[in-house]
């Protein structure tokens, strides 16, 4: 038998009993047997030694603060007591008291509870914040009134700060991936093992469609099958070819044209899924039928204007995870980047009028809006990772015909088939060429024609808008004078740049003073020249992206003008975008500079035709873009 006595055990005052066993009386028990000397029992003792006691009950708050050199931020439930912080543990707030330095404290029951629940409902844990989804719920509910003391609150976050290192790589990908496309990859990754959604918004250039590509090749945990895709109808085939060279073991699927199935299960049967903005409406109960591992956006400012049906017809859509790419995530307003996140994280950042109360379209709303938005979206800048790039990246750019543009290029495909024949030469598949580059080229109407009405120049107007939103210049070749006078006039007309032309036109004179010009613009600037033109002498280095509107038969012409803006002097890597039309003349023309390459490094093919000529003359007169549209 032993004396009955308070002892502390563990920093918690317990009651040990005559037979020396510990019991953990309540806050009210102890506070009444040591305070107010009313014991619950006869033998409860009504003093302590070693032990001053509170008999003020301590609030706790549950704390955010920043991590420290890019670590995830961390959560701490804290009090204070005459100035002295008092550290909680979820345990104290369950027992509802807590020994500290030699002072008991009892803890208020109400907020002890709040503190409880909001843990609980979120899944959160104390210390550094390993899920972002209840980092979230909580600054949420912080926000919101909740006995939160948020320390990041007014602060962006980095979202790599919530993802796991590692040195591992993507599994399935056969590409080399740069740092920070690995990281993009790990942080993906992340997101997709919470489910939570995200927007990867990095600048054009930095390979947002591999960093993709390897997250649904590698995950990190069960397969993400069936995974969606959602593109503008003309990049549907750019991605397939994508997925198939990076990634070739997914089995992935083009949802398209007029051939494309009705049926849920042979969706399901495919790894990935790519289909276009239009089909996400016209098919949406067919694509409703089936629970998406992850749904893709690409460009998701199509999904900007939160009342538009296609942004309605992808929100309803059923998926465990959404992500969304686009180099331009405010295109004009902040309500655009509400409905994309809206997409990713439905209700993070409540319904549209509250939000377009709240955050005001201005430098302040936009600040304001940062902290919130910062750890669900990566964007990083070709100026930040610059020491990680080569000096010149190669950005394939395929576009699809829709199906009236198909329809118009298999009838003159197939006139200049049955006009020609086997005497078919490259003068006549200049017809085909000037078609893939605007079909209003080939009735003499380019001077009054809407340039916007064509497939491949909205593909363009998208690549040189993201240009100028970064205020940057870029330069764009074409070989036809009339494509080189409506990309100017567009340029002019939409973006109120300056956009001059050098070709055959101007006097050689002349050309440098028109250089110059373009390189004192300070901002956006176009420069579109023809690469016979824009040959040997010219150097632009004022420019840090290149658009070959239209691929050349002869590859030298194309490495030489490539060349204007990719020579000493330049500070950015310079990016150079290949426009091709895809199963078109101009996939022929490409696999041609490809095969020419492979057998040469400098690959310089003579423009009067050489004896292979004549079989990428049949192969161009064969190949079809109505026999793509549905893989």
């Amino acid at each position: 038998m032993t004396t009955p006595r308070w002892e502390i055990r563990d920093a918690v005052l317990s009651l040990i009993d005559d037979d020396g066993n510990a019991h953990c009386p309540s806050a009210d028990e102890i506070y009444s047997a040591l305070v107010e000397k009313r014991p619950y029992a006869d033998w409860v003792p009504t003093d302590v030694t070693g032990v001053r006691l509170s008999r003020y009950p301590l609030a706790p708050t549950l704390k955010i603060l920043e991590g420290s050199d890019g670590e995830a931020p961390t959560c701490s439930v804290t009090s204070t007591s005459r100035g002295v912080e008092v550290t909680l543990d979820l345990a104290d707030l369950e027992r509802g008291h807590k020994v500290a330095e030699g002072i008991w404290y009892p803890i208020e029951p109400a907020a002890s509870a709040e503190i409880l629940q909001l843990v609980e409902s979120t899944g959160a844990s104390l210390g550094e914040a390993a899920s972002l989804k209840a980092f979230l719920a909580i600054r949420k509910a912080g926000a919101a009134g909740a006995s939160i003391d948020d320390h990041t609150a007014g602060r962006a976050i980095s979202p790599l700060a919530f993802a796991p290192s590692g040195d591992e790589l993507p599994a399935g990908v056969q590409a080399t991936l740069y740092p920070y496309q690995i990281s993009g990859w790990r942080w993906l990754k992340f997101l997709l093992t919470e489910g939570v959604g995200g927007l990867l918004a990095d600048e054009m250039g930095l390979g947002k469609t591999l960093q993709i590509i390897s997250a649904l090749s590698d995950s990190g945990g069960a397969p993400l099958r069936p995974a969606l895709i959602i593109a503008p109808g003309s990049l549907l085939e750019n991605w397939r070819r994508e997925i198939s060279k990076f990634a070739p073991h997914l089995k992935v699927l083009k949802h398209h044209g007029a051939l494309r199935t009705g049926r849920p299960s042979e969706l399901k049967d495919h790894d990935v899924v790519v289909t276009s903005y239009d089909n996400a409406v016209r098919d949406n109960s067919l694509l409703n039928m089936i629970l998406w591992k992850v749904i893709v956006l690409d460009e998701a400012q199509f999904i900007r204007n939160p009342d538009a049906q296609r942004t309605k017809a992808v929100k309803r859509l059923q998926r465990e995870a959404g992500l969304a790419v686009t180099g331009t995530p405010v295109e004009n307003r902040l309500l655009d980047l509400w409905s994309i996140v809206d997409f990713v994280l439905p209700g993070y950042l409540g319904d549209a009028k509250s939000f377009g109360s709240e955050y005001a379209d201005d430098v302040d709303g936009a600040a304001k809006l940062e902290p919130l938005v910062s750890p669900l979206m990566l964007r990083r800048r070709v100026a930040d990772v610059a020491q990680d790039l080569p000096s010149r990246i190669d950005i394939p750019q395929l576009v699809e015909l829709d199906e009236l543009e198909i329809a118009q290029y298999d009838a003159e495909r197939e006139r200049i088939h049955a006009e020609y024949g086997a005497a078919a030469t490259l003068v006549a598949l200049t017809s085909l060429r000037r078609f893939c580059a605007h079909p209003d080229l080939m009735s003499g109407n380019a001077a009054t024609a809407d340039p916007m009405s064509f497939s491949k120049f909205r593909r363009m107007d998208e690549i040189v808008e993201e240009i100028f939103a970064r205020g940057e210049k870029v330069i764009i070749f074409t070989s036809f004078t009339a494509m080189a006078d409506m990309i100017a006039r567009h340029t002019k007309n939409r973006f109120g740049t300056f956009a001059g032309v050098i070709d055959g036109r101007l006097a050689i004179d002349d050309r440098q003073p028109l250089i110059d010009r373009f390189s004192a613009v300070q901002g956006g600037a176009a420069l579109v020249l023809n690469p016979k033109a824009g040959g040997a002498g010219l150097n632009i280095t004022a420019a840090n992206h290149v658009i070959h509107y239209n691929p050349e038969w002869n590859p030298a012409l194309e490495d030489q003008a490539s060349a204007r803006a990719h020579r000493r002097g330049q500070q950015l890597p310079v990016t150079v975008h290949r426009l091709l039309v895809a199963d078109t003349v101009e996939d022929v023309v490409n696999e041609r500079l490809t095969r020419k390459r492979a057998i040469s490094g400098t690959a310089v093919v003579g423009l009067e035709g050489r004896e292979d000529d004549y079989g990428d003359i049949v192969a161009a007169l064969m190949r079809s873009p109505s026999k793509g549209t549905n893989r």
